[in-house]
């Protein structure tokens, strides 16, 4: 309704205008009513394109303007005067029509880089390289660059649009630790481009028929024939049900770490008081939790500890253990 409000105000303010400044008869009345009416109708013309295509309409009107002020210098060069001046005479409609074709061919041949995204991303997998689409947790992250640099993750990983306008939202947040988060992810992703050695390509398509994310990441990669790459659990399990399979970097992790064994001891510092009474939790190198039963009142020491089991998901590994004999810090 406000739209058309505005539509109705700029076809009464036209002539009124025209009415004042050009001619305070029916011309200028008309010639107002004609420019409000021209105003109206690009308005509603623009409002039905997409902006890319606009884009890509304008580019290709400017070269194809190009592309005739280079014919027009050749023909300048090698022609004769008498052809040159019949040349000329049509200079306004030839640079208007080269104009007109470039928009065209732009506007009509822009949807079918969609299609071709898919013809690369196809021929890729029929060459034997594994795709891999990648989700915004495994982005933040990082640990994906790592991954590549060492050569255990081969193949392509693909960013959909939609994936990079998160992170984007994210970098705009007004809270802090998003938008930390989401200036991280474009940091990463930014190394991942840089890094001639992975082949990292950022795709177009859009899944219209998923709201979420994550759905739009599941179902394009079965689209693909693809895997999923994310630190997300609960994007694992969306992907397993519909038949993805997904690289759970948490998992390659889990399975890279050192392995313990229940009964084995080991020097642990107790850094603070666990959830159940009593328990004390201490941290190993690589990040595990072990968590000490009767430890509580050894808070800021260093003490032995002895295994007693092994708590393992793809959220990450615990350890319980028992108190031994203390050390001095």
């Amino acid at each position: 309704m406000t739209a058309w409000i505005y539509r109705i105000l700029i076809v009464i303010a036209c002539p009124i205008l025209a009415y004042t400044q050009i001619a305070r008869d029916k011309t200028g009345l008309l010639i107002g009513l004609l420019v409000g009416v021209t105003l109206v109708a690009v308005e509603l013309a623009l409002e039905s394109i997409n902006l890319l295509t606009m884009i890509f309409g304008i580019l290709g009107a400017g070269v194809a303007t190009l592309l005739a002020s280079f014919i027009d210098y050749l023909v300048r060069q090698v022609a004769s005067d008498a052809f040159y001046t019949q040349w000329d005479k049509y200079a306004l409609l030839r640079y208007f029509a080269f104009a007109t074709l470039g928009l065209v061919v732009s506007v009509r041949k822009f949807p079918e880089l969609d299609s071709l995204d898919r013809d690369i991303l196809a021929s890729s997998r029929r060459r034997g390289a594994d795709l891999k689409v990648v989700d915004t947790s495994s982005i933040i992250d990082g640990r994906v660059v790592d991954i590549c640099e060492t050569k255990f993750l081969s193949g392509a990983l693909v960013v959909p649009r939609f994936v990079l306008n998160e992170l984007h939202g994210l970098a705009d947040s007004p809270d802090n630790l998003k938008r930390a988060r989401g200036r991280r992810g474009l940091d990463i992703l930014a190394r991942l481009q840089e890094n001639p050695g992975i082949a990292t390509k950022i795709i177009d398509r859009d899944v219209p028929e998923c709201d979420e994310v994550d759905a739009k990441i599941v179902r394009l990669a079965k689209d693909l024939g693809a895997k999923v790459l994310t630190t997300d659990f609960n994007l694992n399990k969306i992907a397993a049900i519909e038949g993805v399979l997904c690289l759970n970097i948490n998992d390659l992790t889990n399975a890279l770490k050192p392995v313990v064994l229940p009964g084995e001891c080991m020097s642990l510092f107790v850094m603070k008081e666990g959830k159940e009474r009593e328990q004390g939790v201490g941290y190993l190198d690589d990040g595990t939790m072990v968590i000490v039963e009767d430890g509580k009142r050894h808070i800021g020491k260093r003490v032995d500890v002895q295994v007693s089991s092994i708590l393992q998901t793809s959220a990450g590994r615990m350890i319980f253990s028992r108190f031994r004999a203390e050390r001095a810090a």
